[in-house]
């Protein structure tokens, strides 16, 4: 019978305690999208190898011969946290946790947000709001700096207003909490409408392209409102148009009878 070593302990302890801080690192940000991509592949090589589907199974067999490749490029930013980390000595240093808002804190969330945007334009202050969905946008959160505050249309104003620190970049809103402000996001490459946007634009077009996030978008020459969603621009609404369209999008998030944010909008 084989006989366990103290050496075999400490050996998958620090392997579990890897494996788990890469799980921390991963968590909230769109490399989890990745991992699912990657689970499903193998999941799908199995298969083809137990039901006989050849073709597929040889497609499968060289991927996994580029994936890993792929994937030290993919997660390159990761890697290069987790490294900085245990520099720092933070390998059981835990991530942001996720955060779940119920019913009414999403309706407070969304009528802020509205009104905040609805103000910021009629005084023709150029802002970007992001509200993160299931994607996570942790890479985005650390180029930006700590605000960690709960969402009000004080706070909104005041991180957009001119010539303040945080007046450029983005505000990105997790839960209902403002976690950072003054955040970079990737431009959108976008042909056919990048030449007529401008910067703050280009910027929330592009994390709704590579991410589920939605962004506000104020203009700061013409007051214009602008939201952004699945890789779309919905310009010129008004706030109760925002109202309606964020409500919906999270509505899709939450399952919660549509008839239920109906009527709860329509009382707020």
């Amino acid at each position: 019978m084989p006989t366990i070593r103290v050496l075999d302990i400490i050996d998958i302890f620090i392997v579990t305690v890897l494996i788990y801080q890469l799980l921390l690192l991963i968590r909230g940000t769109r490399a989890v999208q990745l991992v699912t991509g990657v689970v499903i592949l193998i999941l799908a090589y199995a298969i083809s190898r137990a039901v006989g589907l050849y073709t597929l199974q040889f497609v499968l067999q060289y991927l996994g011969v580029v994936i890993p490749i792929a994937l030290l490029v993919i997660f390159q930013p990761e890697l290069r946290r987790m490294l900085e980390q245990l520099g720092r000595g933070g390998v059981l240093v835990s991530g942001l946790a996720p955060h779940t808002l119920g019913r009414e804190e999403i309706i407070r969330l969304v009528n802020d947000v509205s009104r905040a945007a609805r103000i910021l334009g009629l005084r023709k202050i150029g802002a970007l709001i992001v509200l993160e969905r299931r994607t996570g946008l942790a890479d985005f959160i650390e180029t930006g700096i700590k605000v960690d505050a709960v969402v009000t249309v004080q706070l909104l104003i005041s991180l957009f207003f001119p010539n303040s620190p945080l007046h450029d970049g983005a505000a990105i809103i997790r839960g209902n909490r403002v976690v950072a402000a003054g955040c970079l996001l990737p431009l959108s490459e976008n042909p056919v409408v990048a030449r007529t946007l401008g910067t703050r634009h280009r910027a929330g077009l592009g994390i709704a392209e590579q991410t589920d996030a939605v962004a506000i978008i104020v203009s700061e020459e013409t007051g214009t409102v602008t939201l952004a969603r699945e890789g779309e621009l919905i310009r010129g609404m008004s706030e109760e148009e925002l109202k309606a369209a964020l409500l919906e999008l999270f509505a899709a998030d939450t399952p919660a009878p549509a008839s239920w944010w109906w009527r709860t909008f329509r009382r707020a």
